[in-house]
């Protein structure tokens, strides 16, 4: 599902990357982000799923779990939780936390204190 994707942005002349706003022309300048990192899901309750669970989980595009983003900053995010990144663009923010919950919500992961109080912080901003 990944090479699907990465297909579509290699064959796409304009991209813009929702996390940092930037626009991109390069393929090798975007990466696909699992919103929720795989750690984080495997943290969260994902160790206990079933392979066929965590492949569905992985390449998930029915909910906004798989996003192009610009590649050094999907690196720079890693494994981390809405406690210690989200993205640069402010303007972003509150989808990128709403989609979080969601994601979250949908799968039945479990959210640490730092991860609730990061999220309520952000979603009262909305």
């Amino acid at each position: 599902m990944l090479a699907a994707l990465t297909g579509v942005i290699a064959s796409t002349a304009l991209f813009d990357s929702p996390y940092d706003g930037a626009t991109w022309t390069a393929a090798s300048d975007v990466g696909i982000d699992h919103l929720v990192p795989p750690a984080e899901a495997w943290d969260s309750g994902a160790s206990k799923w079933t392979t066929a669970q965590r492949q569905a989980f992985a390449d998930d595009v029915t909910r906004p779990q798989l996003l192009a983003v610009t590649d050094h900053v999907n690196q720079a995010k890693g494994d981390q939780d809405p406690s210690t990144w989200v993205p640069s663009r402010s303007a972003y923010v509150c989808t990128y936390v709403r989609a979080w919950v969601q994601v979250k919500y949908y799968y039945d992961l479990s959210v640490d204190s730092a991860e609730k109080t990061a999220l309520t912080k952000d979603l009262a901003s909305c």
